[in-house]
């Protein structure tokens, strides 16, 4: 069975305080559902008409998990917590 990757970029914050909270239960969500955050930032560097956008990549077992994972009670109160605080693209991409 394949890994799935759920990539999630930040097009603009309009309340750092909502993000601040909705990171505080996001995280341990995710790692509680079976993810593994692999990167999170701004990036090092860009090509080819790239963003300068915040970026988060985790991990999980399928891309089942990863949807239970963003379905679960525990990701949808942070979910709630983040409110329209942030424009956001989330993606889950099944690995090779």
């Amino acid at each position: 069975m394949a890994k799935a990757y759920w990539v999630a970029t930040y097009r603009s914050v309009s309340n750092p305080e909502a993000l601040a909270a909705y990171a505080a239960l996001s995280g341990p969500a995710i790692v509680a559902a079976g993810g593994r955050i692999l990167a999170r930032g701004i990036p090092a560097h860009l090509y080819e008409g790239g963003l300068q956008q915040r970026t988060v990549v985790i991990e999980f077992d399928s891309v089942e998990q990863a949807r239970a994972a963003h379905d679960s009670p525990a990701y949808q109160e942070a979910l709630a917590a983040l409110g329209g605080g942030a424009e956001r693209d989330i993606r889950i991409v099944e690995g090779v």
